[in-house]
């Protein structure tokens, strides 16, 4: 009885080894050779929180229109700009300049001669305007920065630099400064590269503590410029302020970025 049972067991076990498939070879790939279909960007914790604490950067990656006035001396200065192909213009009461994608141009008002560098400060106020959400653009790497002390108050820090060939100025570098209690950014501490060889240590700051919610992110009222000694603030120098803010899904009219057909071309 025991021999025929042992048989039994033997002959069950040589059945379900014959019957069970063998398994496939799986061929490994070379995701480096591989065209991947990434929808969204994933960013590092710290710079997550600041863009959740003004709203989400799924919500900003919506907006295509965003507009606003500053006062200068000489009159109100309007900047329009499309967040998707980053073509924008600038009203003033002496001239106008605009970027439709590909050429830059400036026309003159009323025989007025345009003095300014109509190259460098292409998106310069919109990009002061519109962070932290400025820095999820592509080709945009972070790196954990050094604290700001401030008046006994300590503001962790995000190093922004960007990656060879990125815009005019690809050596600039932001450091975010954001309240460790709210995660809303507070500082930006900024170099300027442009026109020059090299990255800059020389970093100047603007305060940020004036928000407004606008189609559900915060976007400042004001900002306000510091002036600096040994690399931290000293003493706040000037306030800009922003009215008239548009931001929308809605694309702005591409006439606006249009050359003009007596504009001149900045090459």
């Amino acid at each position: 009885m025991k021999l025929k049972s042992l048989l039994l067991i033997i002959l069950l076990i040589f059945a379900s080894c014959k019957d069970h498939p063998k398994s496939e070879k799986v061929e490994s790939v070379d995701y480096s050779k591989t065209e991947l279909d990434v929808t969204t960007s994933t960013y590092p914790e710290n710079i997550t929180k600041v863009f959740d604490a003004h709203g989400g950067v799924d919500i900003w990656k919506q907006m295509k229109h965003l507009s606003f006035t500053i006062e200068k001396p000489n009159g109100n200065e309007v900047i329009t700009t499309h967040l998707k192909s980053r073509a924008e213009r600038i009203d003033s009461p002496t001239y106008t300049s605009g970027f439709d994608g590909q050429t830059l141009w400036v026309n003159e008002k009323d025989g007025n001669a345009y003095t300014g560098n109509a190259k460098f400060y292409k998106g310069l106020m919109m990009y002061f305007y519109a962070m932290p959400f400025i820095v999820s653009d592509d080709g945009v790497l972070y790196e954990t920065a050094e604290p700001l002390v401030f008046e006994g108050k300590s503001y962790p820090g995000i190093l922004i630099s960007y990656e060879a060939g990125v815009g005019e100025s690809p050596d600039d570098q932001y450091i975010i400064y954001y309240n460790p209690e709210t995660s809303q950014m507070e500082w930006l501490a900024y170099t300027v590269t442009f026109g020059k060889d090299g990255k800059s240590s020389d970093f100047r700051f603007i305060r940020y503590n004036n928000w407004q919610n606008l189609n559900g992110i915060q976007l400042p009222k004001s900002i306000d410029w510091y002036k600096y000694e040994n690399g931290v603030p000293t003493e706040k120098r000037n306030t800009v302020e922003f009215t008239d803010v548009t931001v929308s899904e809605n694309e702005p009219d591409a006439s606006l970025f249009k050359q003009p057909q007596d504009a001149k071309v900045i090459e």
